[in-house]
């Protein structure tokens, strides 16, 4: 019974009253504890350095800081004292970890590349109209991308009256490249240090298979902050026949972040790809189909895959009491 009162009113009670009143208890008790524990210090020292020497002569030493918190702790703390906002915002730099550059990429087919084997005149109003800081320049091969050019550079050639190709050229810079599965932590980090905000996925024959700029990780970890970036509809209400009509090289990772859905995202990155994988075959006709509790139905395809799919809302059964 004395050990149950003593649980209670000298361990969780402290606790639970700490906790709900933390700034209200500090200020008013803080005064009384910091001359204590500048009086105590040398004791705790000797405490401290007694046990971790014990620790180590048994064996039990332990081999990570054991005041570190886990990020599973991290993750508890998280849902319960902080935000849905905020604890977004959190768990996307956990889950960073587990994620590449492929997952955060622009595949090359929706790639804006500026070809310079066109006539000068067409160069000139992609420029124009670009509204990219940066654009990948090809020269006849749209398949290759041989160097990188700055837009801004160019802004004070674009009223030249007597602009030739040769002008541009002397602008472009090298590309950077960056192999296939690279995860986006280390990138993210090599943007900052070397001040570069876009680079090239390549595959193991050097093949260009996207570009991955800074925005794009960005997007990833805080993503309610840049929707602008997403090439889906920014409003992620559902039609009012909880319809919602995505083409088929839409992101699954921008799905799951518009539409809130659990897609997998372990195997192809875009819904057409995880359609195709699911028939295993290019459908022949109009098909509907389930994944992850999501009914399908292709409405638009041709020989090459899926162009248009209309998904339909789950239904949430609610228990009943």
């Amino acid at each position: 019974m004395v050990a149950l009162l003593i649980i209670i009113f000298s361990k969780i009670t402290p606790k639970v009253i700490g906790a709900a009143f933390p700034k209200k208890i500090a200020a008013n008790v803080g005064w009384l504890i910091l001359p204590r524990i500048f009086v105590l210090k040398p004791l705790l020292w000797f405490i401290k350095s007694f046990f971790s020497g014990l620790m180590r002569v048994l064996g039990l030493q332990s081999s990570s800081d054991s005041r570190a918190m886990s990020k599973e702790k991290l993750r508890s703390l998280s849902n319960r004292f902080a935000s849905n906002h905020h604890r977004n915002i959190l768990l996307n730099l956990f889950n960073l970890e587990s994620i590449t550059v492929n997952d955060v990429m622009t595949h090359r087919s929706k790639i804006e590349a500026l070809d310079l084997s066109r006539p000068i005149d067409e160069v000139v109003q992609q420029l124009e109209t670009c509204y990219h800081n940066k654009l990948p320049v090809c020269d006849g091969d749209s398949e290759r991308i041989v160097r990188i050019l700055s837009v801004k550079k160019t802004l004070s050639l674009l009223g030249d009256a007597d602009l030739k190709h040769q002008d541009f050229r002397s602008l472009l810079n090298e590309p950077y490249f960056i192999p296939s599965g690279t995860p986006v932590l280390p990138q993210m980090q090599f943007f900052q240090d070397n001040q570069q905000r876009l680079r090239l996925v390549v595959n193991e024959y050097g093949e260009a298979l996207g570009l991955v700029t800074f925005e794009d990780i960005v997007k990833e970890r805080i993503d309610e902050y840049t929707t602008s970036f997403s090439n889906l509809s920014t409003d992620p209400r559902w039609l009012a026949d909880a319809m919602y009509l995505p083409s088929g090289g839409e992101s699954l990772r921008d799905l799951h972040r518009l539409l809130t859905l659990n897609l997998p995202c372990n195997g192809p990155r875009t819904l057409n790809g995880l359609i195709l994988e699911k028939l295993e075959a290019i459908p022949a006709h109009d098909v509907s189909i389930r994944i992850a509790g999501i009914v399908m139905e292709i409405v638009q395809f041709d020989e090459h895959g899926v162009k248009t799919v209309k998904l339909y809302r789950p239904i949430i059964v609610q228990a009943q009491d």
